[in-house]
């Protein structure tokens, strides 16, 4: 099975600096259950924007160790619907576009912390498949 991860969650994780000490629990249990986790090609692309080009290289060492999507699959139409609905900035629909992952089923959960992602979940009908934490 296959978890994304979103943007922040990876942040958390891979920082030198521990900020949610719920994120080293996340990835105990992901690997005990045997999840592929998984990295969003747009969180690559988020990641380097960041001004210290040291972080970014230590960064993308630690995302070596992810799956990649590299490829975003296509936005289906009902997701469309959402985002023309609720995106309002770019973060916005990059989430949607990790959302889509879900609703096509390359993936088979999101795991992020933001709530607004949850509630378009909750629209698509796939909210049994997005974890906030």
């Amino acid at each position: 099975m296959k978890a994304l991860l979103d943007t922040n969650i990876i942040i958390h994780r891979e920082s030198a600096k521990v900020i949610n000490q719920d994120i080293g629990t996340l990835y105990r249990w992901l690997d005990r259950a045997q999840y592929i986790k998984c990295v969003h090609s747009l969180t690559i692309s988020e990641i380097e924007k960041h001004k210290n080009l040291s972080t970014i290289d230590t960064f993308l060492i630690k995302l070596a160790s992810y799956e990649k999507i590299e490829i975003p699959s296509p936005l289906q139409d009902e997701v469309k619907i959402i985002s023309e609905s609720e995106d309002i900035n770019e973060n916005d629909k990059n989430d949607t576009m990790l959302l889509n992952e879900v609703f096509v089923g390359r993936v088979d959960i999101l795991i992020t912390e933001d709530k607004k992602i949850h509630n378009k979940a909750l629209k698509l009908d796939i909210v049994d498949k997005v974890f906030t934490i």
